[in-house]
C-alpha cells in the first residue's frame, strides 16, 4: 500500500505505454513510442521514469528519442512538486494541481494534473529551453498528456501528445 499524502496522485501508479505525435516549429512532425512507469516504495512520493522512441510508417521503433526520470511530490490542497532530469542536459522543477473528476467506490476513475515550470536549468551545451506546461489525465482508464514547450527561441507552443494504455502483466 503507499502512504495517504500519495492518493490524489496514485491513479498513476503502475506501467503505461502507447502512442503519441510531435511537432515543433522548425521540425517534421513525427510519431513517437512511449513507455512510462510509476512507481512507490512506500515513502509520500513517485518515482518516475519515461522513455520514448521514433516511430516509423509501419510503427516499428526506429530509434531512442528521449528518456526522462524524477520524483512526483503530493502537496497538501492538491498541490503536487515533480522535479525531472533528461540526459540532454536538462532539469526542471514544475508544480501543478491535481483534480479528481470521478470516483467509483474507493478508486479514482477520472483525474488531472495541471503543472507548469517553476525553474528551468541547464548545461552549457543544451540547447535553449525556456519552460513549460504539461496536462495529464485519467480518461476512460488510459493516461492522456500533452506538452507545451519554450524553446530556441519560440513561445509556448504544443510540442508532444500521447494516449498511454496501462501495461498489465501476469500476476497482476
Amino acid at each position: 500500500m503507499y502512504p495517504e499524502p500519495v492518493v490524489p496522485i496514485a491513479w498513476l501508479l503502475g506501467r503505461w505505454a502507447g502512442v503519441g505525435t510531435g511537432q515543433y516549429p522548425g521540425i517534421e512532425d513525427f510519431r513517437f513510442g512511449q513507455e512510462v512507469v510509476f512507481g512507490c516504495d512506500g515513502r509520500p512520493f513517485l518515482t518516475y521514469h519515461s522513455r520514448a522512441w521514433l516511430l516509423d510508417d509501419d510503427g516499428n521503433q526506429v530509434r531512442p528519442l528521449a528518456t526522462e526520470s524524477g520524483y512526483w511530490r503530493p502537496q497538501p490542497e492538491n498541490g503536487v512538486e515533480v522535479v525531472l532530469s533528461h540526459p540532454t542536459g536538462y532539469s526542471e522543477v514544475w508544480l501543478g494541481r491535481v483534480t479528481v473528476t470521478e470516483i467509483s467506490g474507493p478508486v479514482i476513475t477520472g483525474a488531472r494534473i495541471e503543472m507548469s515550470t517553476d525553474a528551468v536549468m541547464r548545461t552549457e551545451s543544451a540547447k535553449e529551453y525556456t519552460g513549460g506546461q504539461r496536462l495529464y489525465g485519467l480518461v476512460e482508464g488510459d493516461l492522456l498528456w500533452t506538452f507545451d514547450m519554450a524553446a530556441v527561441g519560440e513561445p509556448l507552443t504544443n510540442h508532444l501528445a500521447a494516449r498511454l494504455q496501462p501495461v498489465v502483466t501476469d500476476g497482476e
